[in-house]
């Protein structure tokens, strides 16, 4: 049997070169293994990047492009755009064990050997030399770029201990300790925000990337290293703390641009997959679906914002963690309540602020406003933008011939009432206030297309607060909810307590 047709059992026999030989094997780049294993899962239809959505039709085709190249590769874009994931992602594509020289410290290859360590053992012992066979997952080496990395750390430096220890002359190889590059001789090897590693260390890996050399100290070494080479980079870095040096940009064969969900079903596919949410009482909570695009579209608000910086992006974790605090704030109320289950609500977004507030870069006008009034914002902008999938606009109806839907609601409200809506408040509480508002179920059953039971109050509070973002309402916050009341008795109030305050000011001058 050949060597390419030897099951796992059978390689994890081999134990010694001779045994290796006999067997056939044939050393293999890196990169032709990446290569030779995505054009056997191409052909078999097998997706490599489970799990990467949105990138389908536009960053997968460049990576798989890339490998086939045998190219390294710089995936450069905003941050929480999956970058280190799919770097990981590509030990996949690497044969499932590869034979390395026991103790060899540079991973090397029974019948290429590397290190002047492997070569004198397999000069001593010949065949009997013994192999380790070096499983996928533990070739990879992954390393964050900060300005306090070293050469040493990447290339290597001379050990002085090594060469007090062993009694040999600063003339001799084996006196170098290897940094993390060579010591992943044989695998992927990744620098995640590399503009973050100061120019002085970005020349070092010239010669790496090109030629395959190093040097150390006055030793001048040819070693021929065998990696893949994956880099990730924010656009943000280029400008703010440094650049990738032009030269080592050169020898990157491929840069490849990363992007944010197109849509927000697949930004949904992507929250709902990474959220953390087992071990909770997921079957006793239920999420209307117009809650989960509501969650996503908050991110889509957040960067078109002119409060947020563009530049630095919006993480999906933005919506992961929103999703995670979501389902927290309808567990509480469980709890709080001892009932055996409830629905997601409009004022539950409350609780996401925190998850918002912490993954918003603002802009100088965004400081001013404070992170959880933008926030706040955010979450308004974005139910005034799904409001109009369900409903007329508050707007063009209150101006058309055909009548006004809201009218019955917005006028109870101009009598004077308010409704209080808290978070906390127990479910059958929650639905007495609602199903008090005149026509407010009416507006509900009239326009929303196939609408459960149980998301009645759901659809019914979101017809308030979409009213309130058109302006046709106040809201504001109150404890743990929110306050609906008239718009116009809530600005006469507003102006006759700026009056009082203007008044007391003018007295505590006197």
């Amino acid at each position: 049997m050949e060597y390419s047709q030897l099951s796992s059992k059978d390689l994890l026999r081999i134990k010694t070169l001779g045994q290796l030989k006999a067997a056939g094997y044939q050393p293999k780049s890196v990169k032709d293994e990446l290569r030779a294993n995505l054009i056997d899962k191409i052909k078999r239809q097998q997706n490599v990047f489970e799990g990467i959505w949105g990138y389908e039709d536009t960053v997968i085709p460049d990576i798989e492009r890339a490998i086939l190249s045998k190219h390294n590769i710089n995936l450069l874009g905003l941050r929480g755009q999956a970058k280190t994931r799919i770097a990981r992602m590509m030990t996949q594509l690497l044969d499932e064990y590869v034979p390395v020289v026991a103790g060899a410290e540079l991973n090397d290859d029974p019948l290429l050997p590397l290190s002047s360590q492997a070569r004198q053992l397999i000069h001593e012992k010949g065949d009997e030399t013994p192999i380790v066979w070096w499983h996928r997952h533990d070739r990879y080496t992954e390393k964050l770029a900060t300005p306090d990395v070293s050469v040493a750390d990447l290339i290597g430096d001379v050990d002085p201990i090594k060469a007090a220890t062993l009694k040999l002359s600063y003339n001799d190889e084996r006196v170098i300790h290897f940094g993390l590059v060579p010591r992943s001789h044989r695998g992927i090897f990744v620098i995640n925000e590399l503009p973050d590693l100061q120019a002085r260390i970005q020349v070092a890996l010239f010669n790496i990337l090109q030629e395959g050399d190093i040097q150390i100290r006055g030793f001048k070494l040819r070693l021929p290293l065998d990696i893949q080479f994956v880099f990730t980079a924010n656009p943000e870095d280029y400008t703010n703390r440094g650049s990738i040096v032009t030269p080592l940009k050169d020898r990157i064969e491929s840069q490849i641009i990363t992007h944010y969900p197109k849509s927000i079903a697949i930004g949904r596919k992507i929250t709902e997959q990474e959220a953390r949410v087992e071990n909770r009482p997921m079957e006793r909570i239920h999420v209307p679906e117009l809650m989960k695009d509501l969650i996503e579209q908050i991110a889509v608000e957040a960067r078109s914002s002119e409060y947020v910086d563009e530049k630095s992006g919006v993480s999906a974790r933005l919506t992961i963690s929103a999703y995670e605090n979501l389902i927290s704030a309808a567990e509480r109320r469980l709890y709080r309540n001892g009932e055996n289950d409830t629905v997601i609500r409009i004022v539950d977004l409350i609780g996401v602020i925190p998850a918002i507030t912490g993954k918003v870069e603002l802009v100088y006008e965004g400081e001013q406003e404070g992170a959880g009034l933008v926030a706040y914002n955010l979450i308004g902008k974005a139910i005034r933008t799904l409001f109009v999938s369900y409903f007329p606009s508050p707007e063009q109806k209150k101006k058309s011939k055909e009548g006004n839907p809201y009218v019955l609601p917005l006028a109870w409200f101009g009598e004077g009432n308010t409704l209080d809506l808290l978070a906390t408040d127990s479910d059958k509480d929650y639905k007495t206030a609602l199903q008090g508002v005149p026509g407010l179920e009416k507006v509900i059953t009239d326009f929303v297309k196939q609408l459960p039971e149980r998301e009645k109050e759901f659809f019914m509070e979101f017809a308030l607060h979409g009213l309130a973002e058109y302006s046709q309402l106040s809201k504001k916050l109150v404890d743990t909810g929110m306050q609906f009341r008239d718009l116009f008795s809530s600005m006469f109030d507003m102006g006759a307590g700026e009056d009082l305050e203007d008044e007391d000011d003018d007295e505590g001058f006197n």
